[in-house]
């Protein structure tokens, strides 16, 4: 996956399903991806998400995620999200699963949806890591749910 091709407006955008434990429909989850990837790159003038050829959704277990949790950020345990800079997102389905579940609004598809643009919009720029960071990815994670889906 390259960041090469900074012409390009909009990068092609793939959901593949790594993982067996988690019964997940990908086609509605491709189409929400392709809605979700134009409304981000909409948001800015200059949208980061532009310079990617392609980006890349993947699906894995939790038992996955938790060791590329401990390999990159040296944290232990399953998390439901994590992005590479170079367009891999990383979704945990079952922890997707036990997360709308546990927020009892939520249904997977949400959930899984939400990490997805989760996912974009770190890769846009956005950080969540301040307290005013995490309030402004919170509020467009939502405008951008409510238009996609």
């Amino acid at each position: 996956m390259s960041v090469a091709n900074k012409t390009r407006a909009r990068p092609k955008i793939t959901v593949r399903n790594l993982q067996r434990g988690v019964r997940v429909e990908i086609a509605p989850l491709r189409r929400f991806a392709e809605s979700a990837l134009g409304l981000c790159v909409q948001l800015k003038r200059n949208s980061a998400l532009a310079a990617f050829d392609e980006i890349s959704v993947l699906l894995i277990s939790d038992r996955r995620m938790a060791a590329l949790h401990r390999q990159f950020l040296q944290t232990e345990g399953a998390t439901d999200v994590i992005t590479f800079q170079h367009g891999e997102i990383f979704i945990s389905a079952e922890t997707a699963r036990k997360n709308a579940a546990r927020f009892g609004k939520a249904t997977l598809r949400r959930e899984l949806c939400l990490y997805i643009v989760h996912g974009l919009l770190h890769l846009d720029g956005f950080d969540d890591t301040t307290t005013a960071g995490a309030r402004e990815m919170r509020n467009t994670q939502e405008k951008i749910l409510a238009a996609a889906m």
